[in-house]
């Protein structure tokens, strides 16, 4: 992640307040970058098909009972 093409991360607006609670996400280079808050040196790079599958997955409830 170069400084030259800085990175504008992004937070849901559920995260809460303080921060430390989130996963922010953003896009470099044409494809998706995501951390956690508390960790920002660690990222995970992906592709856009593949996120956007994810959050399909995510809004058909898939995902549900890891957070329930």
């Amino acid at each position: 992640m170069s400084a030259i093409n800085p990175i504008n991360w992004q937070k849901s607006s559920f995260s809460g307040g303080g921060g430390e609670n989130c996963i922010e996400v953003a896009t470099h280079e044409g494809s998706i970058v995501m951390r956690e808050s508390d960790d920002p040196s660690s990222t995970i790079t992906t592709s856009r098909a593949k996120m956007a599958a994810f959050i399909a997955g995510m809004k058909n409830g898939e995902f549900d009972h890891l957070v329930n």
